[in-house]
């Protein structure tokens, strides 16, 4: 049916994994678009502007990760996340396709946050990750935006969700095993965003005209400690949660030498695991006008109910 379906690039990923089981459930039929596309796929380089004219949405979730170990070559990141991007963009521009997402990273505006992230902040991206993302934004704002068509920049924080562990594996690991979490000296907040709520506030975009175009911070509604998160995970899984105040100086003497022997701490963890950044969600909440379904301790407890 004409216009109806909607592309889904990155389908196999974690969010489009998630995000493809919700719109099935949603009755939104979907094609993927995969560089290895199974019988219901298609490849990148058979995508056409006349796949675009024959669906209502192109939701652009494919990219490269951030690389903690450094191993990837700097030119990958633009190759996937800004120049794929342009691509897909400038065949959307051209069909009578209406929406296009593109799920960027609030590691496009910022790498460290001062107080709360907002849309409205000049974008200061230090990793090369960040700048391609950044990159891909700005080729998609310098277009002019036909009236009949929105086009939505998603800038998520943390996705977690079932299955999908990322940092919260480690902090799970510490209360699993009964190791005291250290890092009790740390104050600070962190904001994450359910892999639930993201597709929900997907489908609200598909779903609602009214909904202007632009970028949009994707965060749960409140922002947790990594001691918030130590305690939750214990009471989830029914162990004690220890917290350890230990001096900072030693704390990051540990780090160091994790950076050199293989540790479970290393300088890098140390700081995702203590740093601030926390993302506003009120642009996105008010232009829904909905509630998120889940709140941030209940999708917290889904993700780590399912290690």
């Amino acid at each position: 049916m004409k216009n109806n379906l909607h592309i889904i690039t990155g389908n196999k990923g974690f969010v489009g994994l998630n995000l493809t089981t919700y719109l099935s459930k949603a009755n939104k039929p979907f094609i993927g678009v995969s560089r290895n596309p199974n019988d219901n796929e298609i490849s990148y380089t058979s995508l056409s502007v006349e796949d675009f004219n024959t669906s209502k949405s192109c939701i652009h979730l494919a990219g490269k990760a951030h690389d903690l170990k450094k191993t990837s070559d700097d030119s990958e990141y633009y190759k996937v996340n800004t120049e794929l991007t342009k691509s897909l963009f400038d065949q959307f521009l051209q069909s009578d396709c209406e929406i296009f997402i593109y799920m960027s990273s609030v590691k496009a505006a910022a790498d460290e946050v001062v107080g709360v992230l907002t849309e409205e902040v000049i974008p200061n991206p230090v990793t090369v990750y960040g700048k391609s993302k950044l990159a891909a934004e700005e080729y998609i704002l310098s277009k002019e935006i036909p009236t009949n068509k929105r086009v939505y920049i998603l800038r998520p924080c943390m996705i977690h969700g079932p299955n999908n562990k990322g940092n919260l594996n480690l902090l799970y690991s510490f209360v699993a095993k009964g190791i005291p979490y250290p890092f009790g000296k740390y104050e600070n907040k962190r904001s994450f965003v359910s892999v639930e709520n993201l597709c929900f506030i997907i489908n609200e975009l598909i779903d609602n005209k009214k909904i202007k175009s632009g970028i949009y911070n994707i965060a749960d509604d409140v922002s947790l400690s990594t001691t918030d998160l130590v305690r939750i995970i214990g009471k989830t899984i029914n162990r004690p949660s220890k917290v350890l105040q230990i001096p900072k100086f030693m704390v990051s003497i540990i780090a160091k030498i994790g950076d050199v022997l293989p540790l479970p701490v290393n300088s890098e963890r140390l700081q995702k695991l203590t740093e601030n950044y926390e993302v506003s969600n009120e642009k996105i909440k008010k232009e829904i006008q909905k509630d998120l379904p889940l709140s941030t301790e209940e999708g917290i407890i889904k993700t780590i109910a399912s290690f």
